[in-house]
C-alpha cells in the first residue's frame, strides 16, 4: 500500500512526528452525537525524494446510520445521500472504521511518526464526527490526535484568500466540478490536492526568500 517514493523518516521529520492524512466525512447533520455519520473517505499524505508532498490512494466507506442516529432531511438534500439506497454498500461504523483506521495506523507506523494528524477543510468538524464514531463503537486504535489538525481552510485563506472549498481549489490553479462536490470521496481528493498544493507552495516562497537575502 505504500507508494515507492515514499521515504520512511522524511515526512515525520516534515511535520514534527505527525502524518498528516486528509479526512471528509458527509453526515445527516451537525451533532456528531445525535447525527448519522453517512461516508468517510480518507486519503494518507506522502513525501516523495525531493521533499515535495503528494496524496496516496483514497480509502473510502458508506456507513450505515448507527442505531438510534437522527436524519436531518436538510442535511441529506444538500448531500443528496439516500441512506437506504440498495446500492450504497453501507458498513457498519465499526466495519469502516476498521478499513479506513488499520491502513492509517500501518502508514504511522511505517514512516516513523507518532501520530496521524487530521487534515481537513473545517477539519474540526471531520475530527468531530471521527472521534464520536471510534467512542460509540470503543474503538481501541484510534491513530489520530485528539485536538490538533491542520485545517485548509486557515491555510487557504493565507495563500489564497480563499476559504470556501470551491474556490480555493480554483485559485489554487486546480480544477472543481461542482457536480461531483458533497460526497466524501471528491471532497477528499481535493482537499488533499489543496493541502500538498498548499504545503509544496510554501517550500517554494520559502526557498525564493531565502535566495533573495
Amino acid at each position: 500500500m505504500f507508494d515507492k517514493l515514499n521515504q520512511p523518516s522524511r515526512i515525520a521529520d516534515r511535520f514534527r512526528g505527525f502524518l498528516p492524512v486528509v479526512v471528509d466525512v458527509e453526515t445527516a447533520g451537525f451533532d456528531c452525537q445525535r447525527h448519522a455519520l453517512l461516508e468517510i473517505a480518507a486519503i494518507i499524505i506522502y513525501m516523495d525524494t525531493d521533499g515535495w508532498l503528494y496524496p496516496g490512494t483514497t480509502l473510502a466507506c458508506h456507513i450505515s446510520p448507527f442505531p438510534g442516529a437522527e436524519l436531518d432531511p436538510r442535511a441529506l438534500a444538500f448531500n443528496k445521500i439516500d441512506p437506504d439506497h440498495p446500492f450504497r454498500d453501507a458498513v457498519s461504523e465499526q466495519e469502516a472504521l476498521r478499513r479506513i483506521l488499520s491502513p492509517i495506523q500501518k502508514a504511522v507506523t511505517h514512516n516513523l511518526c507518532n501520530r496521524a494528524i487530521l487534515v481537513g477543510h473545517n477539519a474540526h468538524f471531520d475530527l468531530g464526527f471521527m472521534k464520536a464514531a471510534v467512542d460509540r463503537n470503543d474503538y481501541k486504535r484510534n491513530p489520530f490526535h485528539s485536538f490538533s489538525v491542520f485545517d485548509t481552510v486557515s491555510l487557504a485563506g493565507l495563500i489564497y484568500g480563499q476559504t470556501v472549498l470551491a474556490k480555493a481549489v480554483r485559485a489554487a490553479g486546480l480544477e472543481w466540478d461542482d457536480s461531483q462536490a458533497h460526497s466524501a470521496i471528491y471532497d477528499a481528493e481535493k482537499t488533499a490536492e489543496l493541502f500538498c498544493n498548499l504545503v509544496n507552495k510554501w517550500r517554494v516562497l520559502e526557498a525564493g526568500s531565502s535566495s533573495s537575502t
